[in-house]
């Protein structure tokens, strides 16, 4: 992957580059296999508590991604699908996950009704897609994951960690090796 400027999304020809916090990690996806690896990446490296929030408009990865990741905690991926019409799907494996879509939400004023917060108990991954439409209401610690269409095929990812927790499990994201497992994984394993 071409890499952008430190703390720039790549743009399109005749943008400007949209400027990010530092520690702004980028990726393509050039198939939904690669999404749902990256997924499974993230998965694995979740310790509970977290809060992943995706971006991004209609098919461009978002539950594909969450899909990856439930795979990642061992839950079955072939259960996720996208929550539009109940809101919050629950997945367990190693860790409880719950997946939200707020595409139906007409405000952020509705978040407080949906039971969300029922999740926040410091050991739920929640996932949050359509994350754009809770406003305020999000979390101060969360990841965010910016999915972006730049071919039928492509997609490009900026991943933007908001707050310590955040920052923390991008880090594990990134230094994960590809035989799947964690640094601290491969430590209890010797």
């Amino acid at each position: 992957m071409a890499q952008a400027a430190k703390g720039r999304t790549p743009s399109r020809v005749g943008q400007k580059p949209q400027r990010h916090p530092s520690g702004t990690w980028h990726r393509l996806s050039k198939s939904v296999a690669d999404t749902d690896r990256l997924g499974r990446r993230i998965g694995r490296s979740l310790q509970g508590g977290e809060i992943v929030a995706l971006y991004g408009e209609l098919g461009s990865g978002k539950t594909a991604l969450v899909r990856g990741l439930a795979a990642g905690l061992g839950a079955p991926p072939q259960a996720v699908s996208s929550p539009t019409f109940v809101l919050i799907h629950e997945y367990h494996g190693r860790l409880r996950l719950a997946h939200a879509d707020l595409y139906r939400l007409d405000s952020a004023t509705e978040l407080p009704h949906i039971g969300l917060s029922d999740y926040d108990d410091g050991r739920t991954v929640t996932a949050i897609e359509w994350a754009e439409k809770a406003g305020d209401e999000l979390p101060a610690d969360r990841l965010e994951i910016h999915l972006r269409h730049r071919s039928p095929n492509v997609r490009e990812i900026a991943f933007i960690p908001r707050g310590a927790q955040a920052r923390s499990l991008l880090a594990r994201v990134r230094i994960q090796r590809l035989s799947g497992r964690t640094a601290g994984q491969r430590r209890q394993a010797s």
